[in-house]
């Protein structure tokens, strides 16, 4: 077994073999295979994320994704295989929470469109309803209008990192507030020489 046997199924192997990818993805895998522990450097990328997708599937296979999102940071490490985040009262569908009690698998994809970044990780999940030193450890105290309801629990098995084809560079307000307030600076800058001029 492998790590990315998460992913690559016989299936997927097979394929690769055909559309002669696999030598490259073997050589990956005698060399230890995709990490399944949360190194300092996938904890930093977290810790700066403010969303994810977050993906599970019925019983029968029928997959179902939801972004999550929150301050940076929100998506907590529990330990070096655990991630867990706080869910907090929605729409109340409980989608997520069903396929869960039917089928642990869960995949969260993490991305930075400013840096042209992404990050898969495969794992199972569960939902705790009653632990409420887990919640207040998971509760943002800033996000005053959200009731915590209940927390999602993820195990990594498996991560792995995607190439920046094809991202399209996207900013937040915050980054671009960033990156104009030198320029709004100088605006003001030169606005005050010509009020002095006039």
């Amino acid at each position: 077994m492998h790590t990315s046997d998460v992913a690559f199924t016989p299936a997927v192997k097979g394929i690769q073999e055909r559309k002669g990818s696999r030598d490259r993805y073997a050589r990956m895998e005698e060399k230890g295979g995709w990490p399944d522990r949360i190194t300092p450097d996938l904890a930093a990328f977290l810790a700066e994320r403010d969303s994810f997708y977050f993906a599970t599937a019925s019983a029968q296979g029928q997959p179902y994704i939801q972004h999550r999102g929150g301050k940076p940071g929100f998506l907590k490490m529990v330990d070096d295989h655990t991630l867990a985040f706080a869910d907090f009262a929605g729409n109340r569908q409980y989608i997520t929470q069903g396929n869960l009690v039917d089928n642990d698998k869960a995949y969260i994809f993490l991305m930075d469109y400013a840096n042209r970044r992404r990050i898969k990780l495969w794992g199972t999940a569960k939902v705790v309803e009653d632990d409420p030193a887990l919640l207040a450890r998971l509760a943002d105290p800033d996000y005053v209008a959200g009731r915590p309801e209940q927390a999602v629990v993820f195990t990594v098995a498996a991560w792995d990192v995607n190439c920046p084809q094809h991202i399209t560079p996207r900013f937040t307000e915050a980054q671009i507030a960033q990156a104009v307030a030198p320029l709004q600076a100088r605006i003001a800058e030169l606005e005050a020489q010509l009020a002095v001029r006039s």
